[in-house]
């Protein structure tokens, strides 16, 4: 290839297809193909509809970004690809990075992970998902035996379930709107509950655990109404430029609640002096050996259907499980 195609974002809802080259690696780099891209519900709505707030343009950045938010923007970090020029010993490996959706490219070999033989190349574009549900525990810290409460059933809520479910003794209970989602929870290993009707509708055990991945500030104000007295909810979603309207009379005081970000951004507080971001997505790739985690794998769509992804991104229709990018199509 002496080109790649790239997808831009250039206003609400809407891009274009870019050609740009790709140089001979050089030393310390090499040339990816790339065969799936996978799409951050979350994150890429907001790139999608340029909500991305002023006061998080730089934080925001994506580590192979192109452009400046809002638009035009080069965006994306779920790239799983071939290793088609480089060093001997990532030649042919498929491998894992940062990367935005572009069909090809040229980066250091410091950000590629490989991807390990027992994991499928697609799966692997989940990479991003598991990492930030590693962080979120690495914060939560649920133990042996803890009833640990997941508030939104989307794709991070469901990835923070499947993990929490390895641990020996735990009961892991995730609650959403949707009754639809009951059939991946429980695939996940863990239970299911609905709340159809607000926060009394909820029937949960007493929880060790909160975690609110639901993107929604009525889910957070159920996660506080499941917090156990003295406890605190570890908030994993981002809000963007959205105000949260929350209810902080009532008991939240004499229940001396917390509510705490994890961030995937930097590495959990209580790690961050002995393991590094690459270190955390390497255990992530491990992580993805476990099929279970195709449950949470979306639809499969050409490259060439971007723009309607994005339009769907835009106006919120787009699915929540992470949908993937196939690059191998012409």
């Amino acid at each position: 290839m002496d080109a790649a195609t790239a997808w831009w974002t250039v206003g609400p809802g809407w891009g274009e297809f870019r050609s740009e080259p790709l140089p001979n690696p050089g030393e310390g780099e090499a040339r990816v193909r790339t065969l799936w891209t996978g799409i951050s519900r979350g994150t890429e709505s907001h790139i999608a509809r340029g909500s991305v707030p002023a006061s998080e343009r730089e934080r925001m950045r994506a580590p192979f970004q192109g452009g400046d938010f809002p638009f035009p923007v080069k965006y994306g970090y779920l790239n799983v690809g071939i290793v088609e020029e480089g060093p001997p010993a990532l030649r042919d490996r498929t491998v894992f990075s940062l990367f935005p959706h572009q069909s090809g490219f040229v980066a250091p070999v410091d950000a590629l992970v490989p991807v390990p033989e027992a994991v499928p190349a697609r799966r692997a574009a989940l990479a991003g998902a598991v990492e930030t549900a590693v962080n979120v525990l690495w914060d939560a810290a649920p133990a042996v035996g803890d009833r640990v409460v997941v508030v939104g059933a989307g794709m991070i809520g469901c990835a923070v379930a499947r993990l929490a479910a390895g641990i020996p003794g735990s009961d892991v209970v995730v609650v959403d709107v949707d009754a639809s989602k009951r059939a991946v929870v429980e695939g996940l290993g863990a239970r299911f509950a609905l709340a159809p009707g607000g926060v009394s509708a909820v029937d949960v055990p007493v929880a060790d655990v909160v975690i609110e991945a639901s993107g929604h500030g009525a889910g957070l104000q159920l996660a506080l109404h499941l917090a156990p007295t003295d406890g605190e909810v570890v908030v994993a979603s981002w809000y963007g430029g959205r105000t949260v309207p929350l209810e902080l009379g009532g008991d939240f005081h004499s229940r001396r609640l917390t509510i705490r970000s994890s961030q995937v951004g930097a590495v959990a507080t209580n790690r961050r002096s002995r393991r590094t971001t690459r270190e955390r997505l390497a255990l992530a790739l491990e992580l993805l050996v476990d099929p279970a985690f195709d449950l949470l794998l979306g639809a499969t769509s050409s490259w060439r259907r971007l723009p309607e992804i994005t339009a769907a991104l835009a106006d919120g229709t787009a699915g929540e499980l992470c949908e993937t990018i196939d690059w191998s199509t012409t």
